[in-house]
């Protein structure tokens, strides 16, 4: 029989591995202003949200990037959306002074050739001229910029993807609105953490389950954010909104397993009273790893599956979630139970030494 827990100082071992490097990056964020560690996207550092519609095609969204990068935006994200003319492009990126502009007034109806005692012309001679791009924006609602950096970003895609004819979206993401973003979801994943381990302990009616299971849900979730750190800082992989939904989702994926081997323990401290508590855990631990394991697998391969084909928009929300659920399988099997039997262990011990003590000072 495998001794998991009797081995738990191996897998302490290896967790420390794998947050360590995690935990030094995320510390060098605040560090060193943003350049090392976790780079944060416009929802969160404020920023321009531009979404256009090219009249001719639908660029792909790595070569709008590219030619975002070519005229010095850092860090842009651009996504594919759906909209009243068809397919548009969303762009995320720094503040570039993008001002969003009041609907353009009708141009007043010109005279007829009446009204110009000189003037007389054939159709054929003076036609009627097509709306330049510019117009055909201005004409939603929204202008598209022809001067400062927004000019030149707009003459930029319109010179290699053609003209752009709509603007739906120019709006800027100020530092207030980011602010209460970063407090909002700050305050979401702590709030289900604590809700969780307040559950688990008035069910099981043991503290030291909820503790152990509040151990395991930090262990994955300084994985997971220290794997973006690193991707940050050699990959400027950017933190945005669906990041924090990957979180939630780990944070109670993970507990799902761990409560699963708790339940287990909880009967086995009935049918096998009298053994250690380390052989119980080690025996309930065997009894689910399969399943663990089972149900974990046929997760994990559905999020590669999306990794790989399920596009731009959704690949590090996808990789987020495959790194939490992996981690979460290990914490709940390898850290969560064996870390209840080093605490169970250690009252033991204290409560024995006290036992000693009153029946030495009689």
């Amino acid at each position: 029989m495998f001794d998991i827990v009797g081995k738990r100082r191996w897998f302490f071992l290896f967790s420390a591995i794998i947050t360590i490097p995690g935990i030094i990056f995320i510390i060098l964020t605040p560090l060193t202003e943003g350049r090392v560690g976790l780079n944060f996207s416009i929802d969160y550092t404020g920023g321009t949200i531009w979404e256009v519609h090219f009249a001719q095609q639908v660029p792909d969204p790595a070569a709008v990037r590219d030619v975002l990068v070519g005229v010095g935006i850092e860090g842009p994200q651009v996504s594919i959306t759906d909209g009243p003319k068809g397919q548009y492009v969303l762009m995320r990126m720094p503040p570039i002074g993008l001002i969003e502009a009041a609907p353009s007034p009708s141009p007043a109806p010109t005279a007829g050739p009446s009204a110009s005692a000189g003037a007389s012309a054939s159709p054929a001679a003076s036609p009627e001229p097509s709306p330049s791009p510019s117009a055909a924006a201005a004409s939603t609602g929204i202008a598209l910029p022809t001067e400062g950096t927004p000019g030149e970003v707009a003459a930029a895609l319109q010179a290699r993807f053609g003209p752009i004819d709509d603007v739906s979206q120019a709006t800027v993401v100020g530092p207030i609105v980011s602010r209460d973003l970063i407090n909002q979801a700050l305050i979401l994943i702590l709030a289900g953490s604590l809700g969780i381990v307040a559950w688990i302990t008035i069910r099981f009616r043991d503290g030291r389950m909820g503790f152990t299971a509040l151990v395991a849900l930090l262990h994955d979730v300084l994985v997971v954010v220290g794997v973006f750190a690193i991707l940050g800082t050699f990959f400027r992989v950017q933190v945005d909104g669906l990041f924090v939904t990957a979180m939630l989702t780990i944070i109670g994926f993970s507990v799902h397993d761990t409560i699963v081997v708790f339940d287990r323990i909880r009967e086995n401290r009935y049918r096998h009273a009298g053994e250690p508590f380390s052989a119980i855990v080690n025996h309930s631990l065997l009894q689910t790893v399969g399943r663990s394991i089972n149900t974990s697998m046929t997760v994990v391969i559905t999020l590669t599956a999306l990794l790989l084909f399920g596009g731009e928009a959704i690949r590090w929300f996808v990789l987020a979630l495959l790194v939490g659920i992996v981690s979460g399988t290990y914490s709940s099997i390898f850290n969560a139970s064996p870390l209840l039997v080093v605490w169970h262990e250690r009252d033991d011990r204290r409560r024995q030494a006290q036992l000693t003590a009153a029946r030495a000072s009689r």
